[in-house]
């Protein structure tokens, strides 16, 4: 693969890709809610979570039950479905038709309502001004070059006194050399914003691509808080979490959870 292709590489058809390998993988992420799940849902026993191992506060959600609810890149029969299951009306929109898959499969099982959207979260242009009442946005906008257009979208969707709640990677994790952390070591290796495309050597960079695996982006707390700010968001909630399996644990948490508030 030559130089010229790496740059006009289709980050979203790639990463679609991936995330469709990554379902014939059965990574965790694509896992979709059992019946036994589904029953303790229903019985009141649930978590919804946007980072690995935190769940959101209950309180940030507000009523779930008749609620429009969009789930922004969060396909996998996973935060979709159990919103579904507590009555909301969902909107699962993602890139992955096999992610999407995942919750159609669910639906059908199920026997409740949701609507699939393939698409690129950076442009939500077929759905309609101010049609949800909350949108959960898991950890995955490192698989977008530019994450500002996301914020302004998800701003334009909901209604006023909607909600977003996002989950995002700590810039730190791109800064750091992955390969050292598998030593157990921390050492800062990369400037932020991060970019696979840029930032990786070219022969590992082809070999990612080529083994269709996905391309991310370490974006700043300024592009991710201060995007959302800038986009119209008041920030009424803040968490941190962990991976629970990087070595990085050790040195710090790797993800951020926030709240926002379209006023």
């Amino acid at each position: 693969m030559k130089r010229e292709e790496i740059d006009q590489l289709d980050v979203v058809a790639h990463n679609s890709k991936a995330w469709d390998q990554e379902v014939k993988r059965l990574s965790p992420w694509t896992k979709p809610m059992s019946p036994e799940e589904i029953k303790e849902a229903k019985a009141g026993n649930w978590k919804l979570f946007l980072t690995p191992k935190k769940a959101v506060p209950r309180n940030w959600l507000g009523v779930i039950e008749g609620s429009d609810i969009l789930c922004l890149a969060g396909s996998g029969g996973q935060q979709g479905s159990l919103l579904a299951t507590l009555g909301a009306s969902v909107t699962v929109y993602d890139a992955s038709p096999a992610q999407l898959e995942q919750d159609r499969m669910v639906a059908r099982r199920e026997q409740f309502p949701i609507l699939t959207i393939q698409g690129d979260i950076a442009n939500l242009s077929e759905l309609a001004d101010e049609s949800y009442d909350l949108i959960v946005h898991p950890c995955s906008n490192c698989f977008v070059r530019d994450i500002q257009p996301v914020w302004d979208e998800c701003f334009r969707v909901l209604r006023h006194g909607g909600v977003l709640l996002s989950g995002f990677l700590n810039p730190i994790f791109y800064a750091s050399d992955r390969d050292a952390q598998e030593r157990g070591e921390f050492v800062i290796k990369h400037s932020v914003p991060y970019s696979d495309l840029k930032d990786l050597p070219e022969d590992r960079l082809v070999n990612q691509i080529e083994k269709n695996e996905t391309i991310e982006f370490g974006h700043s707390l300024e592009s991710q808080i201060g995007g959302q700010i800038k986009a119209g968001f008041v920030i009424t909630g803040f968490f941190e979490d962990y991976w629970g399996v990087e070595k990085l644990d050790q040195f710090l948490p790797q993800f951020c959870a926030t709240r926002a508030l379209k006023q």
